[in-house]
Parts: C-alpha cells; sequence; structure tokens
C-alpha cells in the first residue's frame, strides 16, 4: 500500500468506460485514490491544475481535445505526471506518438483487465519519488469503506473479514436515519452534525458509518454490542424528539438489528428503507420509527372492492357506494405497511372510476372533468396519508355538488327503479309490455309515463345501454363482433350493426379498430 495516497484522473469520453475503471479494482486497498474523471483533454487539463494528480489514465480518441494533444501540453507543463494511454485496435500510430512526449504505458481497451491496469499503474507510481510503500491503518478503513459502497449497490464482499471485523468489532448492526426530501439544507446539516457528534461522545462502544444513499436520504450504519443498545436508545430518543420539535416533517427510523455485513443490500432495500415508508401512515408527530413500538395491525389486510362500488355508483345507490369506500379507508389509512404507491393508485382510481361514471350516467361532469388531473397530481405528491384523503374528500364534495345539480337526481323514484332494472336485464329479449308487467303498469300508461320522465323513449334507452355494453366488449377484443351482438340483447346482427352505428357514427367493425385496447 501506499501513503501518501497514488491520485488517479481518468479521461474518456464514455461514461461507461469511466465507470468500468472505477469499478474495475479496489482502488484504496492497492494504495490508489480516483481523485476526478473528465471527458476530454481540455476539461482534463482544467483539472489537473486544481486536483494535481500523480498519474492520468486517458483516451486516444475524444472531443475538443483528442488524447494525443493533451498528453503534449500535460508533459510539458507537467512532466512530473506520469500518462497511461487507452487504445482500441487500429489506434498505435496515435499511440506511438504520445509515448515521444513521455508516457509511462498504454492498454488496449477490449483487453482492459484488472491485474494488467494495477501492475502498470504501480510500475508508474515506483517513478514518483514522493511516494513510497507503507502500511496504513486509513488504508484498511478506506477498503471497508468502499466494500460498503458495494455492498449497498448490490454487489459482493471483497474486503477480508479480518479487515471488516477490524472497522466493525462488534456482534450488531443497526440502520438509523431519516428522509431529507423536504428538509432545508441547512437544518439537514445541522442536525446531522449533531448526531455524528453524539455518536463521537459513544465511540468506544458505537461504530458510526454514514453509507451512501440517494440525496433524499440520510443513513448510518451503527454497529454496537447488543448489550448497549439500551443505554443508547435513551440518546438515540432524546435525539429524534429534539430534532423532529426543531424541524417540521423529520422523522428518524431505526432498522432491525442484522449480524452479518453480508445482509446490507438485503437490510437497507428491504427492510429499512420499508419502515422508512410507514411514515406516510402513522401519525404526523410520530419522531422515531422502531418496528416493536409500532401500533398492532388488522389482523388482514383490507383490498378495496372496486367493482363493488362501481355497480353501487352505476345503479346510482352513491350513499351505499360511499359507505364502501369510506370503510375501506378507515382501515387502509392505518396500515401502515401497505405500499404507499399501491394506495395512491387505487384513490386516484376512485376518482377516474367516479368521473367516467358519472358522465355515463349522464350527468353535468365538467366541474369535476375540469380538475380531475389536479387530484391525481396532489394525490400523487402527498406527503403523508392525510393529506391524500383531504384531496379524495375534497373530490366527493365537487362529486356531491355535481349530484346535487344534476337533473337526474330528481328523477322519479319508480323511474329510478325502471332504469335500474334495464340496466340489469338489457341482455335478455325484454320489451315494454314485460317491464310493465314486472312492475305492475299498465303498458299503455308505461310507455306515457316513460317519455315524461326520461330524456328518451324506452327502445331508444334499452338501444342505449345495450350499444354502451357493446363498445366496452369491443375494446377488449376477446369476442367476435357477432357474439357480442347475441350477448348484449340482439338476435339479429345486421340490426345490431345499423343500431350501434346510429348510436355511434360507425360500425361495430370500425369501433373495434379505432378503439381497441
Amino acid at each position: 500500500m501506499m501513503n501518501p495516497t497514488c491520485q488517479i484522473l481518468i479521461v474518456d469520453d464514455e461514461v461507461l468506460v469511466r465507470q468500468g475503471i472505477k469499478h474495475l479494482l479496489n482502488w484504496e486497498s492497492e494504495g490508489f485514490s480516483i481523485v476526478g474523471e473528465a471527458s476530454n483533454g481540455k476539461e482534463a487539463l482544467e483539472l489537473v491544475g486544481k486536483l494535481s494528480p500523480h498519474i492520468v489514465i486517458t483516451d486516444i480518441v475524444m472531443p475538443l481535445m483528442d488524447g494525443v494533444e493533451f498528453t503534449s501540453i500535460l508533459k510539458s507543463n507537467y512532466p512530473q505526471i506520469e500518462v497511461v494511454v487507452l487504445s482500441s485496435f487500429g489506434e498505435f500510430n496515435y499511440v506511438r506518438s504520445t509515448f515521444q512526449s513521455g508516457v509511462a504505458d498504454y492498454i488496449l481497451k477490449p483487453k482492459l483487465e484488472a491485474n494488467q491496469l494495477l501492475t502498470i499503474l504501480k510500475r508508474a507510481a515506483k517513478k514518483i519519488p514522493s511516494l513510497q510503500l507503507v502500511e496504513n491503518d486509513k488504508d484498511e478503513f478506506l477498503s471497508v469503506k468502499m466494500t460498503l459502497d458495494k455492498l449497498m449497490s448490490g454487489y459482493e464482499m471483497d474486503a477480508s473479514m479480518e479487515s471488516i471485523h477490524n472497522v466493525f468489532p462488534h456482534n450488531s448492526f443497526r440502520f438509523f436515519g431519516a428522509e431529507m426530501k423536504y428538509i432545508e439544507n441547512a437544518n439537514k446539516e445541522f442536525w446531522l452534525e449533531q448526531l455524528s457528534t453524539m455518536f463521537h461522545s459513544y465511540e468506544e462502544k458505537i461504530v458510526a458509518m454514514v453509507v451512501p444513499t440517494d440525496n433524499n436520504m440520510a443513513v448510518y450504519l451503527l454497529n454496537m454490542n447488543d448489550r448497549d443498545w439500551e443505554q443508547i436508545m435513551a440518546e438515540i430518543r432524546s435525539f429524534a424528539i429534539h430534532s423532529t420539535a426543531n424541524v417540521t416533517g423529520l422523522c428518524w427510523t431505526l432498522g432491525d438489528p442484522f449480524t452479518k455485513i453480508s445482509e446490507l443490500y438485503e437490510k437497507y432495500h428491504q427492510g429499512y428503507l420499508k419502515m422508512c415508508s410507514y411514515r406516510f401512515y402513522l401519525p404526523q408527530n410520530t419522531t422515531l420509527i422502531i418496528r416493536n413500538e409500532l401500533p398492532k395491525l388488522h389482523s388482514d389486510s383490507v383490498e378495496f372492492n372496486m367493482s363493488q362500488f362501481t355497480e353501487l355508483m352505476q345503479s346510482r345507490n352513491f350513499n351505499r357506494a360511499l359507505e364502501v369506500l369510506f370503510d375501506y379507508i378507515k382501515y387502509a389509512s392505518t396500515d401502515y405497511e401497505k405500499d404507499v404507491f399501491a394506495f395512491k393508485t387505487v384513490l386516484g382510481n376512485i376518482v377516474f372510476n367516479i368521473t367516467i361514471i358519472l358522465g355515463k350516467l349522464e350527468m353535468d361532469t365538467e366541474l369535476i372533468e375540469n380538475k380531475k388531473y389536479n387530484y391525481f397530481r396532489s394525490i400523487n405528491e402527498a406527503k403523508h396519508v392525510s393529506d391524500a384523503l383531504k384531496e379524495l374528500h375534497a373530490f366527493i364534495d365537487e362529486m356531491n355538488v355535481t349530484l346535487a345539480m344534476s337533473k337526474q337526481t330528481s328523477v322519479n323514484p319508480n323511474m329510478s327503479m325502471i332504469l335500474s332494472y334495464i340496466r340489469q336485464h338489457y341482455m335478455d329479449p325484454i320489451n315494454l309490455t314485460d317491464i310493465a308487467n314486472h312492475f305492475h303498469f299498465n303498458p299503455s300508461y308505461l310507455s306515457s309515463f316513460f317519455s315524461s320522465h326520461n330524456d328518451e323513449g324506452f327502445s331508444e334507452y334499452l338501444n342505449r345501454v345495450r350499444v354502451n355494453k357493446a363498445a366496452e366488449l369491443l375494446q377488449k377484443g376477446e369476442l367476435s363482433i357477432s357474439d357480442i351482438s347475441e350477448k348484449v340483447g340482439y338476435s339479429d346482427h345486421s340490426y345490431f350493426t345499423k343500431v350501434f352505428k346510429k348510436i355511434n357514427g360507425v360500425s361495430p367493425s370500425q369501433y373495434r379498430k379505432g378503439n381497441q385496447t
């Protein structure tokens, strides 16, 4: 190993090549450190002045300034910097010209291997007087840190167990941290500094290392002995209460304990992050999430019966439909193990289906149609279940306004029953006389009654119900047009085609071509 660390700058216009080189070696354990990367020679020269690397690994063919020109300028201005050239087959003439500038060596990209690259770099490093081979505890720490980074990305462990044990000597691990997506940077930095200070005060009992996560999270990997957790827990609770009292929207999560560092990826992605998501459902004043302190869940997870809800809405039983909806909300909104995205999707589907159903019931849906996408977005962006439900309730309020304003809300009760009966039996060979007998009306009176209480006559209404159902079946594309004709109540295929075209303006086959899902 080397002390000081040999610093490397990578120059290549292909980001995948740069990434590949960065992950090709356990750099720190070998005494090297990647201090920067550039996509062309011009950009690289600017970085060289800032970073002062010992060795530069550079491509030949690059935009703006290629490797030949870059190497020539670099060696003229910084003769102490060693250069290793990357090239593809057929570029040797370019490589040869770089040797005139004093490059250390070259490697063919298609044959780039870890051992070969390491050998070349060590050979180049020996030419640099300021670099000497010594053992260093810091190097061991950096090696373990790099291993953690790889484990968090799903790679296998590449550091020795002895090195891991030297850095993490205790028998129990836990993740501790918080989502910082909505926290101001000043608050974030202040409280993370306070947290580090707290861990440092217990450095003989706890090892705390920041793990790589996305920018929305701040997470530590804690390593302690089981017997010491109780003492530290008091400090963690106090810190959580104090910090959340000063920062709105902050909530900390302490993950489940585990004993094997090799389980890092699974325990973080399938355990810790899932626990963090519970915050969406838990009370907004929650300061610290710990599994064994979570409220007890219902014995069974409740799923929303969209079919029942839709049927009730279509039959105009709106009060009962809302009862079904709110019964679901009552349980689902406290089921913290329910996937947040799935829950929001259900709420969005409810908004969408209500809008569609009311439209099919010929109500004036302009009010909710114009706002439905705002509700979709607001529900999707909700930080807490209460925010999502606030949007849903606002939509329901506007739905109720639509119902109150609709002419259909004042339909005669007898008329409502007749319309509901038609929607339930449209597939049967029903006629006006059949319905009159069923409801104990005189057929002549029923015909007059139907026309006076509805915008269209009996035959027109029945045909529209049948054609609308046929349109739904045509979109699915599972049945032939002839089968659909019979399924919606038409024994005469040609008559069905005529009626369908009269209502929709196109034939069933044309409709299917333009609307099939």
